[in-house]
């Protein structure tokens, strides 16, 4: 199971009802934070999640509100007492950016682990997650992220009986490990049927539609996509600043064949959003709006 929640929806600026756009996702009792603008911990706290088990953060990309919240983040975590390593994943020139913020949090009590993107699709697997980053079309370098839990095949029971391994193992080959018992081998694939379907979240923000969303959020179940215009007399504005309206990222759901797409990152100009959801829904009807705090659990 993959507890998901979008702290906050805003772009540019965080506004008195909206913080400014961050993801957080629990799994196996390690979180992940995508993105950490102004007022993401106060956002954590509000939803009543803990700062501590942030084992990995994701960077989008370096614009103010979506990093600026960083060095008290590092320093609520730091005074948690954590001591255990922190990996941070963003575009190359990540440890320069994060060491200037990190100017006024220094001396944290844990290291930091800086892993940099260069490549237009990079592969990682960090505390239970296997995280794809791709760039997008932003007008500096930036990447979405897709966040998958695989699921491995269901154990055949009367094959290890067949290969008389003793029941107490079965447990260690399901988790996989490889064992060597009495002189003999035994791998986990010599058990296991095919793997099954898992869990994937695509979350993408800062970008055009470009094909990168679509392939790598194909049959997401889960896509969470920026919206920063609604109006559609703003279309030509979202082409020039590089960001997507509502129905440019309801194709791009669409295309992508994804279970449920949530809006997020809006500007600050856009009030009642809900009266533009009609028009979306009609591309992709499994549409919904983004709100601050907003949660599911995403199971196998």
């Amino acid at each position: 199971m993959l507890d998901v929640c979008l702290l906050g929806t805003a772009g540019m600026m965080p506004l008195p009802y909206r913080w400014l756009t961050s993801l957080m996702t629990r799994y196996n009792g390690s979180s992940l934070l995508i993105d950490c603008g102004e007022g993401t911990q106060i956002a954590i706290r509000e939803k009543g999640w803990s700062t501590k088990p942030i084992d990995v953060i994701c960077f989008t990309h370096y614009h103010a509100d979506h990093i600026s919240g960083l060095p008290g983040l590092l320093l609520t975590m730091g005074n948690a007492e954590r001591t255990e390593p922190l990996a941070i994943i963003g575009p190359r020139g990540l440890e320069r950016v994060v060491g200037a913020l990190c100017t006024i949090a220094p001396e944290l009590p844990f290291e930091i682990r800086f892993i940099e993107l260069s490549q237009p699709v990079e592969h990682l697997e960090i505390q239970g997650y296997h995280i794809t980053a791709f760039k997008v079309n932003h007008n500096i370098v930036c990447y979405g992220y897709t966040i998958e839990i695989p699921r491995a095949g269901e154990f055949q029971v009367e094959q290890a009986k067949g290969l008389g391994i003793p029941v107490n193992y079965w447990s260690r080959l399901q988790k996989g490990e490889t064992l060597e018992l009495d002189g003999k081998v035994f791998t986990p694939d010599m058990v296991l049927g095919p793997p099954r379907k898992g869990i994937k979240l695509t979350y993408c923000t800062d970008t055009r539609p470009v094909p990168a969303i679509i392939e790598n959020a194909q049959n997401a179940d889960l896509l969470i996509i920026e919206g920063m215009y609604a109006e559609k007399e703003k279309a030509a504005k979202a082409r020039q600043y590089k960001h997507m309206t509502f129905y440019e990222a309801a194709e791009v759901a669409r295309d992508a064949k994804a279970q449920e797409m949530w809006l997020t990152h809006f500007s600050p100009s856009l009030v009642r959003a809900e009266d533009y959801m009609g028009e979306v829904q009609k591309i992709f009807p499994n549409a919904k709006l983004g709100k601050d705090g907003k949660t599911v659990e995403l199971d196998y």
